[in-house]
């Protein structure tokens, strides 16, 4: 997958090409077309509403309810596509103060735009609100609705879920309430739910801004070099199929058949990437190598593998710990020697979330006390 001149970045999380609507050098194509597949795309008119208070039943809202006829896991298209562009004319312009994330520390997908934000040196740019990691029947609440420790408040829309966000958006909206939101202050609307493409955004788009403000180091570093471009790209399409998406499929299986065809190929990944990783601090680059958001997409899965996919998700043919020194070994790097990654990690709502939110699998809502540690020193 090559960065486009004129075609806008679409990948997913769940991993589909949108047809550009606003065309600019900033914007990327992204994803193996081996997991890709065009769709129409979604707009929704700027203008000025209210808070809804209609009542919905989102009691579908867990990913554990999207199932194929084979009860095999299906992850649903985020539904938000635009972009923050500095294309002359761009409805979505770059500005400090005008957006704002909303997050889980608990949500893989949610978590690479921490990353990345911080690894930008953005937080002053981008507003920055996290979630309750107890998301029920009404999906991901703010603190007002549920003071879990950690979570926030939402300062702009004084939302109590994130759904009041989405039906602030568009009023008829009929998709699933996810995170990461990013989200236009300046419109009251959602640019973009998609977060692969909000880490392709906030990897080039604020950086004039920036760079004006004297942050040169956090405007030279790119995470998707152009050099590397073809590599990450094919390497990020079987990542985000076997391994990203894996654990879910393997976990949220309705068959022993479904478990087995998926939880097979995420070993055999995680294999494969054990030779990659060896001799190497990253996945791509000379020497030793160097970041790119290949790492950061890998990583938010491996963090939470011992922890949670082991157990939860019983991908448990091995721990990374103890099965997989050279993930291990990058991995606590990451943790440990990049504040951007341990600031992104809250353990406490990675746990909570997998076991409280997923009824279907456990039941009791008992969240396990280990692995003692959650991460090695190293």
């Amino acid at each position: 997958m090559l960065r486009q001149r004129l075609l806008p970045l679409a990948v997913s999380s769940a991993a589909r090409v949108l047809k550009p609507r606003i065309p600019s050098p900033h914007r990327y194509l992204t994803l193996s077309s081996s997991i890709a597949s065009t769709r129409p795309p979604t707009h929704y008119p700027l203008h000025t509403r209210t808070m809804s208070t209609q009542s919905r039943d989102v009691s579908s809202q867990s990913d554990i309810s999207k199932q194929t006829a084979a009860a095999e896991f299906k992850r649903q298209p985020s539904s938000f596509r635009e972009s923050i562009s500095r294309a002359p004319g761009a409805p979505f312009a770059p500005a400090k103060g005008r957006y704002h994330l909303y997050v889980s520390y608990a949500c893989p997908w949610a978590t690479r735009t921490l990353i990345v934000r911080a690894l930008k040196k953005l937080e002053p740019y981008i507003g920055l609100t996290v979630v309750s990691p107890r998301m029920g029947e009404n999906g991901w609440p703010f603190a007002k609705s549920d003071a879990f420790p950690g979570a926030g408040d939402d300062p702009h829309e004084g939302a109590s879920h994130v759904k009041d966000l989405y039906l602030t958006a568009n009023p008829k909206y009929e998709g699933r309430f996810t995170v990461p939101v990013l989200w236009d202050i300046q419109n009251r609307t959602i640019v973009n739910n998609e977060s692969s493409e909000i880490i392709r955004m906030l990897n080039t788009e604020f950086d004039d801004l920036l760079r004006a403000d004297g942050q040169n180091e956090a405007a030279d570093l790119d995470l998707y070099p152009e050099n590397l471009r073809t590599d990450i790209d094919e390497l990020n399409g079987w990542v985000y199929d076997s391994v990203n998406n894996g654990v879910y499929k393997s976990g949220f299986a309705r068959s022993q058949e479904a478990y087995l065809a998926n939880v097979k190929p995420l070993f055999e990944s995680l294999d494969k990437l054990e030779k990659i990783l060896k001799d190497r601090d990253y996945l791509f680059g000379p020497g030793r190598g160097v970041l790119t958001e290949a790492d950061v997409r890998l990583w938010v899965t491996i963090i939470r593998f011992d922890p949670v996919y082991v157990g939860h998700f019983k991908c448990n043919l091995r721990t990374i710990r103890d099965g997989y020194p050279e993930i291990n070994r990058w991995t606590k790097q990451l943790y440990w020697n990049n504040s951007s990654f341990k600031g992104a990690t809250n353990f406490d709502h990675i746990k909570t979330h997998y076991y409280w939110s997923h009824p279907h699998i456990n039941p009791t809502r008992v969240v396990p006390f280990g692995p003692e540690p959650h991460i090695q020193p190293l």
